[in-house]
C-alpha cells in the first residue's frame, strides 16, 4: 500500500467515463448478443497510470487468470489515463500452454474489423470469441502495436509476469510459441476487463480495496490475492459467479491522490457498469484512518455514500471490517484504533450493508486485537500473507452474496502456515474442516495428497460421522519426506468429501512446506573448517548449508565457517556458487564463496572473498598484504537471493561477479591480492554470523550450486 505521495511512476489525471460499455460495441453484435446469455465479468483490474515505454513495433502477451468459465469471450481494454490515442494493430486470445506459450491463439475483432484505436481517455471491446475457457484457468491476450508506442496504461501492482517483445520485433500476437518475448514485466497494460458467457456464472462479485485486495504480500505469479480464494470456493458452487479484483495499491473512501481516484470517485468506472455485477464486496479504510487523516465519522459516511448509489443501481452491498494495523511503521495510534473500532461497529451493525465480511477477525492476533496474528502477517503488519489471504476469502458468507446457489458448506484447511520439514524427521500437520452451513453434514472423510514418496501418519481417525453447523473437527498427520528430497519448497495438498444435501461435495486446500537442511556429514572432495562458534554443516547431493556463529569476517576478527575443495583453483580459474537463502541472523552476517591459498590459514596468503549481507548487498573483500586479515573493500547495493556469486582468478588479479539469474553479470570489483600462490587456491563456501553486536546469534546459509573451472 503507498503512502500519501502514491506510485512513483507519473500518474495522469482521473478522467470520469460517462458512456456505459455497451454503447462502445457495433450495434449488430449487441444486438445478436442480446438474444444468448449476457456477458458476465470474470477478470478485471483497475487501470491507474501511464507511463512512456520508449518502444515501437512491439508485441505484449498479458495472462489472466479467470475466476468464471464460459464458452466465449471478449476482452475490454482502457486507454483513459493519456492524452494520446493507442492503435492495437492485432489482438489474440488463448488459452495459456506454459509460460509465455499459448494453445491456439484466435484473433480478436473490434466491429468486425483487426484492428482498433483507442481515442484519449477512452475505452474499447472486443467481439466476442467463440473459444471454450475453464473456470480458474489462464487465459491469454496478446496485443500488437504497430508504430512508436507512446504510452502505455496500465495496473501498476499486477503480481503476474506478463511478457513483451523486444523493440523493433514486430507482430507476435498469433504465435503460439512464447520464444518472441523476452522481456518481462509486472503490469497490467491496457487490458482492464475479461467477459464470459455460456457458463454457469449467472452474475460477478465485485471486490473494491486497495493494496490489500490487489495482493500486496501475496505471491506473485500463484493467484493467491484474497478474491482468487474466494473465486475457487464460488467455483464450486453450482451456479458460480466471477470476481472482479478492482484493488488499487493507496486507495482511499475519503480523498484521492493523483493517478489513484477516491473509491467514490471510480465508482462509475470500476464497479457499477461491470458486466453482470450483483454484489460488491468493499474492503477500505485502513489507509483513510492510518495515514491519510480521516476520521472513524468521514469514513462511515463514504461507506453510506457507496451503499446508497450501488443500491440504487440494484448490487447487494457487503462491508468488511478493517483490518488491524497497530506495527505498521508509525501509522498507529490509540486514536486511530478508536476509529478503526467505531467503522468496525458501523460495518457489523449500522444497517446500511445487505451483510459484512468480518475481515478484522478472521486474521486479529486474539491476545492483542490490534495486530495481525503472527500466522496471517505478511511481515508488515499490514498486508497478509497467503494464508491471511486465504482466511478473508473464508470470511465471506457465499449464501450472503446473492449470487451463487448451492455451494459447499465444509471448507477444510490446513495449518501451521508454510511449515519447515527437517530432513529425515516427522513434522505435526493438521486439517480442519469446519461447516460453515446452516445445516449438518455427514460422512466426512480427509486426506493429504503428498509428493511422490514422502509418508504421513494419522494420529487419529480421519473420518466424522457428522458437522453440526459451526462445528469443526480436526486430523493430525506425520509427515517426513522422502529420504534424499532436495531442500525447497514442496506443496502439500488435503482434500475432504462429504454428504451435504443427499450429494458428495469436495474441498481443498493447499500450502507450501519447505524442506530443510539439517547437519550432516559431507562426502569428499569437501572439506570442512571453522573457526566461528556453533560451526556445522549438511550436504545433500548438490546442495549444502553451512550454520556458524562468528563475530566478524572482516578486519580484526576472521571468523567462519568453511565447507571448501582444496586446490580447486588454477592461476587463471574461477569459483561460482548459488547462495540460496541465509536466515537466522541479524543484519551484518554475511554467507557467500572464498579463495586462499590454504582456507585453514589465511595468513598463508591469496585470501578473498565474496559474500552477500543484509544490510550492504554485495561485498567484495580481499588481503592486501598477507596477514590473513580481510582489509579491501568494494560492492554494496541491495541484498537479494537467490544470488549467484563468482571469484575469477588471472595470477594475483581476482575480480568479482554477482547475479540475479546465473545468466546476466555484474562487475563487483577487481583487486590484486599479491601473495596469492602461483599454484591452485583453495576454494570453498563460507558463512559469519558477525554477531559482535548480537552476540549468540548464529546464520544459516543454503547453497545449491558450486563449481570451479581451471
Amino acid at each position: 500500500m503507498l503512502g500519501p505521495l502514491g506510485h512513483p511512476l507519473t500518474h495522469r489525471r482521473f478522467a470520469a467515463v460517462g458512456a456505459v460499455l455497451a454503447a462502445l460495441l457495433p450495434a449488430a453484435s449487441a444486438e445478436a448478443e442480446s438474444r444468448t446469455q449476457p456477458w458476465t465479468g470474470t477478470w478485471a483490474t483497475a487501470q491507474h497510470a501511464s507511463y512512456d515505454p520508449g518502444t515501437s513495433e512491439v508485441t505484449v502477451r498479458i495472462p489472466v487468470h479467470v475466476s468464471a468459465g464460459g464458452t466465449s469471450v471478449r476482452i475490454r481494454l482502457t486507454n483513459e489515463f493519456t492524452d494520446q490515442p493507442v492503435m492495437i494493430g492485432h489482438a489474440t486470445a488463448g488459452r495459456r500452454a506454459g509460460g509465455s506459450s499459448v494453445s491456439g491463439p484466435r484473433d480478436l475483432t473490434f466491429g468486425g474489423k483487426r484492428a482498433v484505436t483507442i481515442p484519449a481517455h477512452g475505452q474499447a471491446a472486443s467481439d466476442g470469441l467463440r473459444i471454450p475457457v475453464a473456470a480458474r484457468s489462464d487465459l491469454v491476450v496478446s496485443l500488437y502495436f504497430p508504430g512508436i508506442l507512446t504510452h502505455v496504461s496500465q495496473h501498476w501492482m499486477g503480481l503476474q509476469t506478463v511478457y513483451w517483445s523486444p523493440d523493433g520485433s514486430g507482430d507476435h500476437a498469433g504465435d503460439a510459441d512464447g520464444g518472441a518475448f523476452t522481456r518481462t514485466d509486472t503490469t497490467f497494460p491496457f487490458l482492464t476487463g475479461v467477459d464470459v458467457r455460456g457458463g454457469a456464472a449467472r452474475g460477478s462479485v465485485v471486490a473494491l480495496g486497495d493494496s490489500i485486495t490487489d495482493g500486496a504480500a501475496s505471491t506473485a505469479d500463484a493467484n493467491r490475492r484474497w478474491p482468487d480464494y474466494l473465486a475457487t470456493r464460488l467455483a464450486a458452487c453450482t451456479s458460480s459467479a466471477g470476481v472482479l479484483n478492482e484493488g488499487i495499491s493507496g486507495n482511499r473512501i475519503t480523498a484521492r491522490a493523483d493517478g489513484n481516484p477516491s473509491a467514490l470517485d471510480r465508482l462509475e468506472r470500476d464497479v457499477l457498469p461491470q458486466p453482470g455485477a450483483r454484489t460488491v464486496i468493499l474492503f477500505e479504510g485502513v489507509n483513510d484512518l492510518s495515514w491519510g487523516g480521516a476520521t472513524g465519522d468521514q469514513v462511515i459516511d463514504g461507506m453510506k455514500e457507496i451503499a446508497h448509489r450501488a443500491h440504487a443501481r440494484g448490487l447487494r452491498m457487503i462491508g468488511a471490517t478493517v483490518v488491524p494495523y497497530r506495527g505498521w511503521g508509525d501509522h498507529w495510534t490509540e486514536a486511530k484504533e478508536a476509529d478503526r473500532q467505531k467503522v468496525n461497529a458501523f460495518v457489523r451493525d449500522g444497517g446500511v450493508f445487505d451483510g459484512y465480511a468480518d475481515f478484522d477477525k478472521a486474521v486479529r492476533d486474539p491476545d492483542d486485537p490490534t495486530r495481525y496474528a503472527a500466522a496471517f502477517d505478511s511481515g508488515d503488519h499490514l498486508h497478509p500473507n497467503d494464508n491471511g489471504m486465504k482466511a478473508f476469502a473464508d470470511a465471506v458468507d457465499l449464501a450472503g452474496l446473492g449470487v451463487a446457489r448451492d455451494c459447499p458448506s465444509a471448507r477444510v484447511r490446513l495449518t501451521p502456515y508454510r511449515p519447515n520439514l527437517p530432513t529425515g524427521h516427522a513434522t505435526e500437520i493438521t486439517a480442519t474442516v469446519t461447516n460453515s452451513g446452516s445445516k449438518p453434514v455427514t460422512q466426512v472423510t480427509t486426506g493429504l495428497c503428498l509428493p511422490h514418496g514422502w509418508t504421513a501418519e494419522a494420529e487419529g481417525p480421519t473420518r466424522t460421522g457428522s458437522l453440526a453447523p459451526g462445528e469443526s473437527s480436526k486430523v493430525t498427520w506425520r509427515v517426513t519426506p522422502s529420504a534424499g528430497t532436495a531442500w525447497g519448497p514442496y506443496d502439500i495438498g488435503v482434500r475432504t468429501s462429504f454428504r451435504q444435501g443427499g450429494r458428495t461435495r469436495h474441498d481443498g486446500d493447499t500450502m507450501t512446506a519447505d524442506v530443510t537442511p539439517v547437519p550432516s556429514a559431507v562426502r569428499p572432495p569437501y572439506r570442512t573448517f571453522a573457526t566461528a562458534d556453533g560451526a556445522q554443516y549438511a550436504q545433500n547431493g548438490d546442495q549444502f548449508a553451512i550454520w556458524a556463529g562468528g563475530q566478524d569476517l572482516a578486519g580484526w576478527k576472521d571468523e567462519k565457517a568453511a565447507l571448501h575443495v582444496p586446490d580447486a583453483v588454477s592461476a587463471s580459474g574461477s569459483v561460482t556458487a548459488r547462495l540460496v537463502e541465509q536466515t537466522g541472523s541479524g543484519p551484518s552476517a554475511k554467507a557467500g564463496i572464498a579463495l586462499a591459498d590454504d582456507l585453514t590459514a589465511p595468513e598463508k596468503g591469496g585470501y578473498a572473498v565474496l559474500t552477500m549481507s543484509r544490510s550492504y548487498g554485495v561485498e567484495f573483500m580481499t588481503d592486501s598484504d598477507g596477514d590473513g586479515k580481510l582489509d579491501t573493500w568494494a560492492g554494496g547495493g541491495s541484498s537479494y537471493h537467490p544470488a549467484w556469486l563468482r571469484l575469477t582468478r588471472d595470477g594475483t588479479a581476482y575480480t568479482a561477479y554477482a547475479s540475479a539469474d546465473g545468466a546476466t553479470w555484474q562487475w563487483i570489483g577487481t583487486a590484486t591480492v599479491p601473495s596469492a600462490a602461483v599454484g591452485g587456491l583453495d576454494a570453498g563456501m563460507v558463512a559469519s554470523a558477525v554477531n559482535l553486536d548480537h552476540p549468540g546469534q548464529t546464520t544459516t546459509a543454503v547453497f545449491d550450486s558450486f563449481s570451479t573451472t581451471d
